[in-house]
């Protein structure tokens, strides 16, 4: 039997690969008479070159090429050879195109980039980048990290496979993509591995906005490091230190590598050292990460979460700041010790204006949260508060400053009603039931009412729920009180209670309250008064099978919005059952409101006993 022949490929075919071929190697050199072709045949092309193949053309494509659709160019196209080029919906599709077929996980997760070029790049290079660092820290590596080849896996996205196997191809090395896709690159993770010389070297063109470096623990990859910021320094907006161990000295070079010495301007935005270790003495502070706080004015967030900072260098920053010109809004302290930390700023008088410090009076969110702070350090902060006119959220969860630290908060707010504070976290604070229901009270005379608070994970019990119903009239949003022990008693003085219900409640967390049956009863008067209602967080709470049939009755004569409601946890829910029923009947835009165990291990009752 003879074997039918082969059909040739057709004329059209062989002419798209061999443009292809010739635009990956064209970088620099126009093909003659490409961008002559009728439109219609431009766009079959396009719609068939690979990354590499569709940059080099896109590069070369004069602006009075018959490609439909045209926009105008902006500041963000790549400039090649110092001459934008203009874009269109032909090329930007082909682009979104090329993502899309190489990154599916993360185009849901977009919201219409300004140019898919430069995300496809910039996503590239942090591949090359990631997969090089992996190769450089092998104990077997020896050599140039710029010689480091990139894979197969990488290169068949960009390249043609001809190309890919050309024994000339340059584009397998790392200092090629460095080099030629750099302008592109606005966002960049390093290791510190690759905080070297010819790294900085390699993306000097690069326009870095957003820097991420990665266990910087050594003053070797601390000199690179500086002159990548150096030479990005002008466009560099955010920078964020993750497992470092920063000395003093490496601080010092890496803020006077931000800001230049007499110059009062910069663009950094926001400035981060999170689990890390920061090494300063604070009797002789680095002089430059002085300068860089008191001087930069466009710097929004500063955040040393978790990074072995003491009082005595919290203190240093906390005043610099507030003696600054500085238009700090965020400030993040948390998961360190710093106890004590204002221990002397209650000697500041308040005079005139309740903010004398500049940088404190734009501060709009506070974290303390896990920071050993008592009942002394909440009565500081009191004190304090007073010169953050503009903070909006607070969060001290995690700090035993005991009902006597509420108090102090009390005190600030019955002497301030006008305070914008909305967004308040005491969970776990060794707070009682009478401590909770001063400050609950508390909130009715304030003129501008809590949206979130929380008074999770401390030891209320049933006591508290009538302060708890009233609140629900002030306005909160977002409500949190789990584990605090309502228990079935609880559960119950809340629904007796429970008459107005709430027009602005959206969530609301009484997870691991080992309510039982009464839960699923507070539930169900709750939905139908909550008309705004849209999460519900009803986990481990030891629910019966009977709670789930009183759930569903109540959203199906209810005329609210929920979205989500959780009871994972409860012993309503039996594993075997089928519930599709259930998930059908009640969805939200598709998706089922209930949120049900998916293994019999998520079926064990929370046990909050030690």
């Amino acid at each position: 039997m003879m074997t039918p022949p082969t059909k040739a490929p057709s004329l059209a075919f062989l002419c798209i690969k061999s443009l292809k071929l010739q635009l990956l190697q064209s970088d620099n050199t126009p093909i003659p008479d490409l961008y002559e072709l009728p439109s219609e045949l431009l766009e079959g092309l396009v719609g068939h070159l690979p990354a590499l193949a569709l940059r080099n053309f896109q590069i070369h494509m004069p602006f009075n090429c018959c490609l439909d659709s045209y926009e105008s160019g902006d500041d963000d196209c790549l400039i090649n050879n110092g001459r934008k080029r203009a874009r269109n919906d032909v090329l930007g599709n082909s682009w979104k195109v090329l993502f899309e077929l190489r990154w599916p996980e993360f185009i849901d997760h977009l919201e219409s980039p300004a140019e898919w070029q430069h995300l496809y790049w910039e996503k590239h290079l942090q591949n090359c980048v990631d997969e090089a660092a992996e190769v450089a820290l092998r104990p077997t590596f020896s050599g140039r990290i710029c010689s480091i080849n990139v894979s197969d896996n990488i290169l068949r996205y960009i390249c043609h496979e001809d190309h890919m196997s050309f024994q000339k191809c340059v584009c397998k090395e790392l200092s090629f993509h460095l080099q030629t896709f750099g302008p592109y690159l606005r966002c960049l993770r390093l290791l510190n591995v690759l905080c070297v010389t010819e790294i900085s070297e390699l993306l000097r063109k690069s326009k870095l906005q957003r820097l991420v470096l990665r266990w910087i623990r050594s003053e070797k990859h601390v000199e690179p490091l500086c002159k990548l910021l150096i030479q990005s320094r002008d466009t560099l907006t955010s920078l964020e230190f993750i497992h470092c161990k920063l000395s003093s000295n490496s601080i010092n070079a890496i803020c006077a590598s931000l800001h230049e010495k007499g110059i009062h301007t910069t663009g950094m935005q926001r400035f981060c050292i999170k689990t890390s270790s920061i090494e300063i003495d604070p009797l002789a502070a680095p002089s430059a990460f002085i300068a860089f706080l008191m001087s930069v004015r466009t710097l929004h967030s500063l955040h040393f979460c978790d990074s072995n900072l003491d009082r005595h260098i919290s203190r240093m920053v906390f005043s610099t700041l507030f003696d600054s010109s500085s238009n700090i809004s965020s400030l993040d302290l948390s998961e360190n010790n710093i106890s004590g930390w204002l221990s002397t700023f209650s000697w500041r008088s308040v005079v005139g204006s309740p903010s004398s410090g500049k940088s404190l009076g734009s501060l709009c969110k506070l974290n303390l949260r896990g920071n050993e702070l008592d009942k002394y350090d909440a009565e500081n902060l009191a004190h304090a508060l007073l010169h953050m006119p503009g903070l909006e959220s607070l969060d001290l969860s995690g700090n035993p400053i005991e009902d006597s630290g509420i108090r102090s908060l009390i005190s600030y707010f019955t002497k301030n009603p006008n305070s914008r504070l909305a967004d308040l976290d005491l969970e776990n604070c060794e707070l009682s039931c009478c401590g909770v229901i001063e400050f609950l009270d508390t909130l009715f005379m304030l003129e501008k009412p809590f949206k979130l608070l929380s008074v999770a994970d401390n030891a209320l019990g049933s006591e508290v729920a009538e302060a708890i119903v009233n609140s629900f009239t002030v306005s909160i949003e977002s409500l949190n009180i789990s584990g605090i022990g309502l228990g079935p008693l609880g559960f119950l003085a809340l629904g007796s209670k429970l008459e107005k219900g709430s027009k602005k409640l959206l969530s609301i967390n009484i997870s691991k309250n080992r309510g039982g049956l009464e839960t699923a009863r507070f539930l169900s008067k709750l939905i139908p008064l909550a008309p705004r209602l849209i999460s519900v967080d009803a986990s481990y709470n030891l629910m019966p099978p009977e709670s789930l049939l009183m759930l569903c009755d109540s959203l199906r004569t209810a005329k609210g919005d929920l979205k989500r409601l959780d009871m994972t946890g409860n012993s309503c829910i039996n594993h075997k059952a089928d519930h599709s029923t259930l998930l059908s009947e009640f969805q939200h835009n598709g998706e089922p409101i209930f949120v049900l165990p998916s293994s019999l291990a998520s079926h064990v009752p929370y046990d909050d006993d030690p």
